[in-house]
């Protein structure tokens, strides 16, 4: 396979030799015409100025007068000049020498002797030389009786044109050579930085995500490479996250297994009349349990969704519904760590399209991060009202906070941040996810030490949209 740089090169230099081949042959053709042309108009013009002059004085002179009249009046600053009589045979030429009979056997002499003007560019026969000639026709009455042949050299004209012919091929050569050289350079310049990303792109498929494409110039090649860093970044940084999620996710899947497992033996070893124990311990592999199958549900949920095969069924509902049904779920929890949880809506109706058992899951996970998160003597504001179009939940904390350099990654997947409080940092992406399969928003705002705000935004039946959401 040639390379990219091969058929760079090979591309720009056949396209430079068309048009400098073409531009040459139009250039030569033009000079060729011009000189040429300007000799024979040259020639052309003397004959026939000299026939408009003489001709009717010598026509009825008989041929010897014709020769001594040519001798005396025509053959002065004049080209070469012949006398040729009705046969073409030469009778004298402007020398003053006699021809010997020899004929003059060319194109213009034959078409001379038909009465008419011949003009002839070639090599003379009788001298062995390229000429320009015009021979014109002396009639008497409507025959032929005598020919003046006007040549002129044309060694100095082919010398000239041969010339030209050389410059032309010289010039021709040099801009071929040098937009030849200027295809190699453009080719290197492009094609260098693609072997570039191509090294460090088979470094990153053999797992080496530490190597970075050089940036060179601002243009597409390097925006190019400046996006392959950039993904490089990023996977290295998510590779990093999936590491961590899957260090983390082991310690939360082994804890509640474990507790699971010793709590087994110990119910199984210990005394069956020891009621306390007993109760103690069915009571831990039950909470174990629900959180062990809690971390399952995240994983399977996150797997749909990640593979785009999660079916919403939704249906026409007052959303305030699911978030009332979730705040009594908490309220138990919310009394039992001193957290109060207080909800408010407004008195209108959020008619909206959703999977109820989805969004309630959603507001689960939220409350139950805003409950992990939030000290004893704190409070969780719910509040559902209509926004725009939207029907806007907001949950508000005054817990402990997001930190700023977390804020904008906690709703990635596999991501934990700096808490070290169980889960397994899927539950915000999931809720992320589903609210946007339900064409909503999902929102953070969060200052550490002041608590955070959660804001879902879930558009509203027959409510016209806004062209643009800010999320």
């Amino acid at each position: 396979m040639k390379s990219l740089r091969t058929r760079i090169v090979w591309s720009y230099g056949i396209l430079i030799v068309l048009v400098v081949v073409t531009l040459g042959s139009m250039f030569v053709t033009l000079v060729w015409n011009y000189y040429y042309s300007s000799a024979v108009g040259s020639v052309l013009q003397r004959a026939e100025t000299a026939a408009a002059l003489h001709n009717r004085m010598i026509a009825y002179e008989p041929l010897r007068e014709k020769a001594r009249y040519m001798l005396q009046n025509m053959s002065v600053g004049t080209p070469y000049l012949q006398l040729l009589d009705g046969s073409g045979a030469v009778v004298v030429d402007s020398d003053g020498l006699g021809g010997g009979g020899k004929l003059a056997d060319t194109p213009d002499v034959r078409r001379a002797i038909q009465g008419e003007k011949g003009v002839w560019r070639g090599k003379d026969p009788l001298t062995g030389e390229r000429i320009a000639a015009v021979t014109l026709p002396v009639k008497q009455e409507q025959r032929v009786v005598a020919m003046f042949r006007y040549t002129a050299s044309l060694k100095e004209v082919d010398a000239t044109v041969r010339s030209v012919l050389w410059i032309t091929l010289l010039v021709g050569g040099a801009v071929v050579l040098l937009f030849f050289a200027m295809s190699v350079l453009i080719a290197n310049r492009i094609a260098n930085p693609i072997r570039n990303l191509t090294r460090v792109a088979e470094k990153m498929a053999e797992g080496d995500w530490s190597r970075r494409a050089a940036l060179q110039d601002r243009d597409e090649i390097g925006r190019l490479a400046e996006t392959l860093n950039t993904m490089a970044s990023e996977l290295t940084r998510r590779e990093k996250l999936k590491e961590d999620f899957i260090s983390s996710i082991s310690h939360e899947l082994r804890t509640p297994l474990t507790s699971i497992k010793g709590w087994s033996e110990t119910l199984a070893s210990g005394d069956p009349a020891d009621v306390e124990e007993l109760n103690l311990g069915l009571a831990i592999i039950d909470r174990e349990t629900e959180r062990l199958a809690g971390l399952v549900e995240d994983l399977l949920d996150f797997s749909k969704l990640y593979a785009k095969s999660i079916v919403l069924h939704p249906e026409a509902l007052d959303i305030r519904k699911p978030v009332m049904e979730t705040l009594c779920q908490f309220e138990a929890r919310g009394q039992r760590e001193s957290v109060t949880i207080a909800g408010k809506s407004g008195d209108k109706p959020l008619i909206a399209k959703i999977d109820a058992n989805r969004m309630k899951q959603v507001f689960i996970n939220v409350l139950d991060n805003a409950l992990k998160f939030t000290p004893r003597d704190g409070t969780i504001t719910v509040t559902a009202d209509q926004e725009d179009g939207f029907a806007a939940i907001r949950i508000a904390d005054t817990g402990i906070g997001i930190p700023p350099e977390d804020l904008p990654h906690v709703t990635e997947k596999f991501y934990k941040g700096s808490s070290q409080r169980s889960g397994s940092g899927l539950g915000l992406a999931i809720c992320k996810e589903i609210v946007e399969l339900h064409g909503g928003t999902f929102r953070l705002e969060s200052t550490v030490g002041e608590g955070t705000s959660v804001t879902i935004a879930i558009p509203l039946l027959g409510a016209q949209q806004p062209t643009e959401q800010t999320k």
